[in-house]
């Protein structure tokens, strides 16, 4: 059951990106999580666009247009494998959303967040990591 959401300034995405990234976000981190292609995972993939207010980013440096990706996931669920993986596909799908280059990824940040097992709730129950590795292999049908 993850979770991502991307936080950018008002304006820094393209019409077409703002659009399809939550989808597109989502859809890398079900494939790097390994969870099956399926209406249900699907569905349990939340994913936010957060768009700030102008002048609510900077640096120290500039204004030009920063992207923070965060991911929550439960803990165990990403190898550091599948990790780095999912940190270069987020980074190049946000690029391409915002039609910005590979010259540009220094400004896209992804932080991954391990949920410890037994502290996420859905549905007024606590989900543990087993209980999806089980779902997703169809040992389990109840969610």
């Amino acid at each position: 059951m993850p979770m991502i959401r991307l936080t950018v300034p008002s304006g820094a995405l393209t019409e077409e990106g703002r659009k399809t990234v939550r989808r597109d976000l989502a859809a890398v981190l079900l494939r790097w999580e390994g969870a099956p292609d399926t209406a249900f995972f699907r569905a349990q993939a939340w994913s936010y666009l957060v768009e700030l207010p102008e002048g609510a980013q900077t640096t120290a440096e500039d204004d030009a247009s920063r992207y923070l990706v965060e991911v929550t996931v439960p803990q165990g669920a990403l190898s550091e494998r599948r990790r780095a993986g999912l940190v270069e596909d987020a980074t190049r799908t946000v690029l391409a959303a915002a039609g910005l280059g590979q010259d540009d990824a220094l400004r896209v940040w992804v932080l991954v967040h391990e949920q410890p097992d037994g502290t996420w709730g859905a549905g007024g129950s606590i989900v543990r990591h087993s209980d999806l590795v089980a779902l997703a292999k169809g040992e389990r049908t109840d969610a």
